[in-house]
């Protein structure tokens, strides 16, 4: 569900009727992973995607029923090979989808509501609904924030804004657990999910939990979804050139909060870079030093030279970020290598460049070299091996992957 808040929170605030359909688990081989949702309003406007075009018209018309009959339902859909017309998953998945009616005089709406806001505007939060469980409380919603607050805390970005160092603040799970609304149960049962909902949001995950309807944290009758909301990860541009601004573009498609830093001010501008979240006039390592980086950050050095790149790279080779790139020849390269040695990388640090940085697409343009960039920090990210699916034996959708490992690339300029 949070994964359309935007389009959904200006639904809410508009005082539409909805009903939402979020994917709660899957199996096999299915497009979409849980928090995937479709939504539908009392027009019949349809968001979102459950499993990529499989189900949806059947997956539509439970949310049609939802909102006229007002009951929260769990549906499973299936590949059938004793009925090929059969509504299912062709790709011979199973997906369990939970449909929620979330009309504007609903007890639960003003939950949904904040939740929906917070999601929207880049804050950390998360969402718990009982999925399976006895009928009375299906479809009970608990709103989860990480540091005891119960409203919003404002908004984290700074966009455009030169020199500063006010990027959207990565989570960081706090001590307090504040939840809004109620699972209709146990006093037990809300304390007990949002400690859970909260543990899940620290790590920013989406997945079920199984509890007891008395809170103990064993099975026993209830099955929560918990959607984890939390800010975009960060890729910082370094060097504002012009791979950088079709790299900009591919990164924002992608979900990232994008900051581009140049220690030049007449190339660091938001007439060459309007689609960057934030862009710094700074020397590259000093403000890497300064600014909040996570284990989910991209850093891509594209400045081309020595005394931007090899102080930048020295920090950077030693922080627990996600993924670092920077573009240069095969000979700048090795350059490069010497100079890092020369100043105390160690070769374990050395060893986690990939030289050169992209997957062999043949690219040449700015746009050709973004694609290949980004479809590496992908491959990297998911654990993807980004050879041809055609032919290959490998599993299509991976669970978990290789998230944060730290890959680290050096790519040759075209």
């Amino acid at each position: 569900m949070l994964d359309i808040a935007d389009e959904l929170n200006r639904w809410a605030e508009e005082g539409r009727d909805f009903a939402v359909a979020t994917v709660v688990s899957v199996g096999g081989s299915a497009p979409r992973g849980p928090g995937a949702a479709l939504a539908v309003d009392g027009g019949g406007t349809a968001i979102g995607s459950v499993s990529g075009g499989c189900v949806e018209g059947a997956v539509y018309d439970l949310c049609v029923q939802a909102l006229q009959d007002g009951r929260t339902v769990l549906e499973r859909f299936g590949y059938s090979d004793e009925d090929a017309f059969a509504v299912g998953l062709t790709c011979g998945g199973v997906i369990e989808v939970l449909v929620t009616p979330v009309r504007a005089d609903a007890a639960e709406r003003p939950v949904y509501a904040a939740a929906l806001a917070a999601a929207s505007r880049g804050e950390a939060a998360a969402v718990a609904r009982v999925a399976r469980g006895p009928a009375e409380l299906l479809g009970r919603v608990l709103l989860v924030r990480p540091d005891g607050s119960s409203g919003s805390s404002g908004s984290s970005a700074s966009s455009g804004s030169s020199g500063s160092s006010g990027a959207a603040t990565p989570y960081a799970g706090g001590p307090g657990v504040s939840h809004e609304g109620s699972l209709g149960g146990r006093p037990e049962l809300d304390r007990t999910a949002a400690a859970e909902a909260r543990a899940l949001l620290a790590a920013g995950r989406t997945g079920t939990l199984e509890l007891s309807e008395d809170g103990a944290r064993c099975p026993g009758g209830v099955t929560l979804l918990v959607e984890s909301s939390v800010p975009p990860p960060r890729m910082i541009v370094f060097g504002a050139v012009d791979f950088a601004t079709a790299l900009v573009r591919v990164g924002r498609f992608l979900g990232y909060h994008v900051t581009v830093c140049d220690a030049r001010p007449v190339f660091a501008t938001r007439v060459r870079f309007p689609d960057a979240d934030e862009i710094v006039v700074d020397w590259p390592h000093r403000y890497l030093r300064r600014t909040v980086t996570d284990d989910r950050t991209v850093l891509c050095v594209l400045t081309h030279d020595a005394k931007f790149d090899v102080p930048l790279l020295e920090a950077a080779l030693r922080m627990p970020v996600a993924f670092v790139g920077a573009m240069g020849s095969r000979r700048t390269h090795e350059d490069r290598e010497r100079r890092l040695r020369e100043v105390g990388l160690s070769e374990r640090e050395l060893a986690r460049l990939r030289s050169p940085i992209g997957l062999d697409l043949g690219a040449r343009t700015p746009e050709e070299t973004a694609l290949s960039i980004a479809a590496e920090i992908v491959a990297a990210r998911e654990g993807g091996t980004g050879a041809p699916l055609t032919g290959s034996r490998t599993p299509i959708h991976r669970d978990g992957g290789g998230r944060g490992t730290g890959a680290v690339g050096v790519r040759e300029a075209a």
